[in-house]
């Protein structure tokens, strides 16, 4: 029996951002209004340890202007929390969107459309960690207020309808995702327009889903639909285009169809590379792609130094302990392991099972994934017994996620 070891790809999951702000006068609030939108401008750039220095600044200047439950208090808690959730520093974010979602209910009654998004956004960090069974409860939460508030047919509702359905695709439970994903596109064409920003959003994750049942002309169809609105509305250097030409690249992939990913895989490289700059996180995840692209077809001195900037960025970015860089790790050591090079692989791997383990706890389907990697290693390397002892681990976690 062979063992493969299984790269751990970047999946682009957007969860709704708000930085919106209450109305506001006077000298103080426009000290807070200035640092939150400079910590925006610091997210929006991929500097999110930046954006969290001067979040926490726009926080005390909320507190000291506004009151510790003021609506804008729980606005700069939330921003807060997701510049923490960016970087992978999930317990330091709860505590935030906890608080953010307290003042909100308390201010604003339990079926607010405001409450509906600190529970969205508090889905999303349970999402991201694996806790399934408890972000699914949120997000249905959320949208039944929504759905009450708003109507049927609102954007916010297609958000949290897109938004379970990505849940559930998470979860490999296409079914239940399919018909969210339809609804969701479904009201954003109605209310927004065939050519508007969220419905190519919305293709995007249809067509992903497609994609995952391999269904590929279908996946293809909506990618290339979901780019043309992105081209048309933002013009062909955009860094949602570079997103779209990315995810456009994946069927091919997906087929074996390495020539046509790759003039794609490099466009959006180069539109990230000019529009970001050279050190954003956007930029670490195309040059992953593009390695991992002449990684498969055994290009291994193309891919190397690739990989090698992608980790450094994610390491600069991020922060050495962010899932993102984890993924780097065990890429970089699937590279030498496809080499024969184990003495390099084996401390990546380790290091990198040692970050899921710590972003994650010991039970998520990545720490499975990496616990796999390790042990098909130590198979290769004739260490059977190490490799069992994995292999049990992993068989475990997925027993108690069925």
């Amino acid at each position: 029996m062979s063992h493969n070891m299984t790269p751990i790809k970047n999946l682009v999951i957007l969860f709704l951002l708000f930085f919106g702000f209450n109305a506001v006068a006077g000298a103080q609030s426009s000290e807070w209004e200035a640092l939150s939108s400079e910590a925006t401008l610091l997210y929006q750039k991929g500097q999110y340890d930046k954006a969290a220095v001067v979040a926490k600044k726009a926080l005390a200047a909320a507190e000291k202007t506004f009151g510790s439950n003021h609506p804008n208090m729980a606005l700069s808690l939330n921003n807060l929390g997701l510049f923490y959730r960016v970087q992978g520093q999930y317990a330091q974010a709860e505590p935030l969107y906890r608080r953010s979602l307290a003042i909100r209910e308390k201010t604003f009654g339990p079926d607010h459309p405001d409450v509906a998004q600190s529970l969205n956004n508090l889905a999303g960090l349970y999402n991201a960690q694996g806790q399934y069974a408890q972000a699914e409860l949120l997000y249905k939460r959320s949208l039944a207020i929504w759905e009450k508030t708003l109507g049927p047919d609102h954007p916010d509702v297609a958000n949290g309808l897109n938004n379970l359905g990505l849940l559930y695709r998470t979860q490999g439970e296409i079914t239940q995702a399919e018909p969210l994903y339809k609804r969701s596109l479904a009201i954003w064409e109605k209310t927004l327009g065939a050519d508007h920003p969220k419905v190519a959003f919305s293709l995007n994750n249809l067509a992903g889903l497609y994609q995952f049942k391999g269904q590929y002309a279908q996946a293809e169809l909506l990618f290339k639909r979901s780019l043309a609105i992105k081209e048309k509305v933002f013009g062909p250097d955009h860094p949602d285009v570079a997103l779209s030409l990315n995810n456009l690249a994946s069927p091919y992939i997906a087929q074996r169809q390495y020539t046509q990913a790759e003039p794609l895989y490099k466009r959006s490289l180069a539109i990230r590379e000019k529009a970001l700059g050279p050190d954003h996180p956007d930029v670490a995840q195309s040059l992953n792609n593009l390695a991992e692209l002449y990684r498969v077809q055994g290009q291994y001195t193309q891919a190397e130094p690739l990989y090698k900037r992608s980790l450094a960025i994610r390491e600069k970015a991020l922060g050495p302990d962010h899932p993102d860089v984890a993924n780097s790790l065990n890429n970089i050591a699937l590279l030498y392991h496809s080499q024969g090079q184990y003495a390099h692989a084996e401390p990546l791997l380790k290091r990198s099972l040692a970050i899921f383990e710590k972003a994650f706890g010991p039970d998520h389907p990545d720490v499975a994934n990496s616990l796999s990697n390790l042990a098909g290693f130590y198979r290769t390397t004739n260490r059977v017994s190490e490799a069992e002892a994995l292999e049990q681990r992993v068989a475990s976690i997925q027993a108690a996620r069925q």
